[in-house]
C-alpha cells in the first residue's frame, strides 16, 4: 500500500510539475512576435493630453529598449517626418539609431503605405505588438487591418496617447472589441523576461527598469541599494 501511495505522490508531481513547464500560448515570448512602433515624433506628441507626456516618453523607452535587448523584430515608422512630424522620441533613438530603416509614409494609416506593410508582413510574425501616436489614428488603423489580414494584434496602451483621454479609451474600447488584446509597457518587459534565474537578460531588464520605470525603478534601486542585491 505504502508503494502504491508513492507512486501515486510521484506521478501526481511530475503531472504538477509538466503542467507547470507549459505557459498560455497567449503570452509573449522575444520570439512569438514583432513590434510597431508608430509615429513617436514630437508633432504627434505636442497634441496628446490622455497621458502626460514624461510618462509617455519613459513607458516608450522601457518598450523600444526592451524590444532591442530580446532581439524583438522592429519597425519604427514616421508620417511626414521632414515636414511636419519631426523626429521620434530620443528614447526609440537610443535603440534604434539607424533612421534610414524607419518607414516614413504620408498616410495616417501605416497599414495602407506599401513600404511599412511590406516591412511589417516581411518579418513573417502572425502576432504584432503596437503602440504609436495618436491612438484613435494611427494605432486603430493597422490594428483593425492587421486583424482583417489574420494576425494577433497586442497594443501597449500606456505607451501610447491621443488628443484626449476619451479619444484614447473610445479607440482602445473599438480594438478591444474587435479583438485586440492590451498590454502596458512594464507587463511588456516582464512578461519578456518570465523569469528573474535567466541571467542574461537580467541585469539589463533591471537597468531599463530603474531608468524609465518610474516609482518602480526607484523601488528597484533602493532594494539593491538596502538589501545588496
Amino acid at each position: 500500500m505504502k508503494a502504491v501511495k508513492l507512486s501515486f505522490l510521484m506521478f501526481f508531481a511530475m503531472f504538477v510539475n509538466a503542467f507547470a513547464q507549459n505557459p498560455s500560448p497567449d503570452l509573449l515570448t522575444p520570439t512569438n512576435h514583432s513590434l510597431l512602433l508608430i509615429d513617436h515624433e514630437g508633432q504627434m506628441a505636442f497634441a496628446v493630453n490622455s497621458i502626460d507626456p514624461v510618462v509617455l516618453r519613459n513607458n516608450t523607452g522601457l518598450v523600444a529598449g526592451a524590444s532591442k535587448l530580446f532581439k524583438v523584430p522592429t519597425v519604427v515608422t514616421t508620417v511626414a517626418e521632414q515636414s511636419f512630424s519631426g523626429p521620434v522620441f530620443p528614447e526609440i533613438l537610443e535603440y534604434y539609431p539607424d533612421t534610414d530603416k524607419y518607414v516614413d509614409r504620408t498616410t495616417m494609416n501605416t497599414w495602407e503605405d506599401l513600404n511599412a506593410h511590406r516591412a511589417i508582413t516581411s518579418l513573417n510574425k502572425k502576432r504584432i505588438v503596437m503602440a504609436g501616436l495618436w491612438t484613435s489614428v494611427c494605432v486603430v488603423g493597422p490594428a483593425l487591418s492587421a486583424l482583417s489580414e489574420g494576425h494577433e494584434v497586442y497594443v501597449i496602451t500606456d505607451a501610447s496617447g491621443d488628443i484626449s483621454k476619451d479619444a484614447h479609451d473610445m479607440a482602445m474600447q473599438r480594438m478591444i472589441l474587435a479583438g485586440v488584446k492590451p498590454i502596458t509597457s512594464v507587463q511588456y518587459i516582464l512578461e519578456l523576461q518570465r523569469d528573474w534565474a535567466r541571467a542574461e537578460t537580467y541585469e539589463p531588464v533591471n537597468q531599463l527598469i530603474m531608468k524609465y520605470g518610474g516609482a518602480y525603478g526607484i523601488g528597484v534601486q533602493y532594494a539593491r541599494k538596502m538589501l545588496k542585491h
